[in-house]
């Protein structure tokens, strides 16, 4: 009786099969996904739209990266050049945007194939009761292996691209915080540099004060020998000079303290700046915008940061979504394996291997779910955050505007009572030189001349501190727009 040959399938026939069947595999695989669903996990917090928060609703205007070249001081210039060069804060900001970086390309590095070398040689004795038989048993063998391993997991459910989006997000977080970071460090320079100009006109009219007070103390002695004077009024003349000497020494406190941090801030020794001597006439005002529109507030550095923040944990959320889903790995082996060196690399002991590997998470005690609701966690805080952010920028930039139109006011009202007290003490001198009038009652108008002077020189430095407070609200300086435009407000949840 003779039995009729069964053919063996051709290679193509085989392939199709084991493909097949890893596609049943697979499909069974996402069947049974259900039973570690990601199912009613979802973050609740929503953006918030500036739009509805701000009045302005021109077009922004063009955000300067020199915005401090506006005020027109080349020494303020150089030192904030400087800073930006040198500061090690800006350093350390920079070096974690280079560790951004490195956290993408190894991201990026996990989802492309991998092959691997090695070389095994272990010297063994077989044990004689073992698993392995005689003529190996009791003998004290090497084993070797010589291979080449290469892995590919495929992203079929996105769960690589979602890590490296993540990634990528946090890195130009990381890249927008370290240019907020530049923005903030050139304003504290420009706010030292104000507050150290202001000290140094503020002691030379203390010191014409001083010299004043020294003038009306010889004319109360001799009105006092006179008799025309009490020594009540002496004793008034003689403490109005110390306590004019104690504003002088504070104001060089604060002179050496302003001159201090502003070598700091520029990464030089404390005395370097010793013989800066800036003025407030040299800096000039920056005009005011008329509103501040939200898309503009939309590129300011933090609030950038905070949305690419948003950005990485919503992408690192979708990252943990697809961990309930199957993980297909191709795996592939070629080399030698043998026991006994001198048998390494004989053709008979090839060894090689192909085949997928997948994983599938079913049971897993609720970790998945308890990570995935961790992750939607980041991203509510992560939207909070970013609403916090906005309002915090939008208040920033609302109260430097309303404080500089405040001090337009008052430079204006106080340059007509400088103007009043200028008159006054012209008249009083004229009247002095005609023999008309005392040389107590020119001094006395001339307090009244210092007074506004050093009111003035307080206005225009807090003028130009909140016109740098307003640049850093608004994420750096502004170019005016050439002509009004009336588009829509753009929303920075868009």
């Amino acid at each position: 009786m003779t039995h009729a040959t069964m053919p063996y399938p051709p290679r193509s026939a085989r392939w199709l099969t084991a493909v097949t069947a890893v596609a049943a595999v697979a499909a069974a695989a996402v069947l049974l996904v259900a039973c570690a669903s990601p199912a009613g996990i979802a973050p609740q917090a929503k953006m918030i739209d500036s739009a509805t928060l701000t009045a302005g609703a021109g077009a922004a205007p063009e955000v300067s990266t020199n915005w401090w070249k506006a005020y027109g001081d080349g020494a303020l210039d150089g030192l904030v050049e400087r800073a930006l060069r040198d500061s090690p804060s800006l350093a350390v900001a920079q070096s974690r945007v280079q560790r951004a970086q490195a956290a993408v390309d190894a991201t990026d590095a996990a989802d492309k194939p991998r092959v691997d070398g090695g070389f095994d040689a272990t010297r063994q004795r077989y044990t004689e009761h073992g698993l392995i038989p005689p003529p190996l048993a009791g003998t004290t063998q090497t084993t070797s292996t010589l291979q080449l391993s290469g892995s590919w997991e495929l992203d079929l459910f996105g769960r690589q691209r979602a890590a490296l989006d993540s990634a990528i997000g946090t890195q130009r977080s990381a890249e927008a915080e370290a240019q907020a970071a530049r923005v903030l460090l050139a304003s504290n320079v420009v706010r030292q540099y104000v507050q150290l100009a202001r000290s140094l006109e503020q002691r030379e009219l203390l010191q014409r004060t001083l010299a004043q007070r020294e003038e009306i103390l010889a004319l109360i002695r001799q009105r006092v020998q006179a008799g025309l004077d009490t020594n009540v009024e002496l004793r008034q003349g003689e403490g109005a000079l110390p306590e004019m000497r104690q504003q002088i020494e504070a104001l060089d406190e604060q002179t050496r303290l302003t001159r201090h941090a502003l070598a700091a801030l520029t990464a030089q020794g404390p005395r370097a700046l010793d013989t800066l001597a800036p003025h407030l006439a040299q800096v000039q005002l920056v005009p005011l915008p008329a509103d501040v529109p939200a898309d503009l507030i939309g590129r300011r550095a933090d609030v950038s940061a905070a949305r690419w923040r948003i950005e990485a944990a919503a992408k690192d959320m979708q990252s943990a979504r697809a961990q309930f889903y199957p993980s297909v790995n191709l795996i592939a082996f070629a080399g030698f394996s043998s026991i006994g060196l001198n048998n390494l690399i004989e053709a008979g002991s090839r060894q090689y291997g192909v085949g997928p590997a997948i994983r599938l998470p079913i049971f897993d005690a609720g970790r998945l779910r308890a990570n995935l609701r961790g992750k939607a966690v980041d991203v509510d805080a992560a939207v909070a955050t970013y609403n916090g952010a906005v309002l915090d920028a939008l208040r920033e930039a609302a109260d430097p505007i309303a404080s500089l139109q405040s001090i337009d006011r008052q430079q204006r009202e106080q340059a007509s009572a400088q103007g009043s007290a200028e008159s006054a003490y012209d008249l009083a001198l004229q009247r002095y030189r005609a023999g008309l009038g005392t040389y107590l009652t020119v001094l006395t108008a001339e307090t009244n001349v210092l007074a506004q002077r050093r009111s003035a020189v307080d206005l225009k430095a807090r003028a130009l501190d909140v016109q740098a407070q307003l640049a850093r609200a608004l994420g750096g300086g502004y170019a005016p727009l050439p002509a009004p435009e009336t588009t829509a407000v753009a929303a920075l949840t868009k």
